[in-house]
């Protein structure tokens, strides 16, 4: 469910100016690529250990996008 929560958000969202930086060592260039990379493997297996980050990482860009 969470991940549809994100998934409807991205949609609407105004896309952010590129490049993002998440934090320090995280740059995202490419909106687009960022959001299918991220959403692909979390659709499949959304309780995955291993996909734990690229939740963590939606998450940040959808708190950069609302703050500004």
């Amino acid at each position: 469910m969470e991940i549809t929560e994100l998934e409807a958000f991205f949609k609407t969202c105004q896309r952010p100016e590129m490049p993002v930086y998440l934090n320090q060592a995280t740059k995202v260039n490419d909106f687009d690529l960022f959001l299918e990379s991220h959403l692909a493997p979390l659709r499949k297996n959304p309780d995955s250990k291993i996909n734990k980050p690229l939740l963590i990482r939606l998450k940040l860009m959808k708190l950069i996008i609302e703050s500004n």
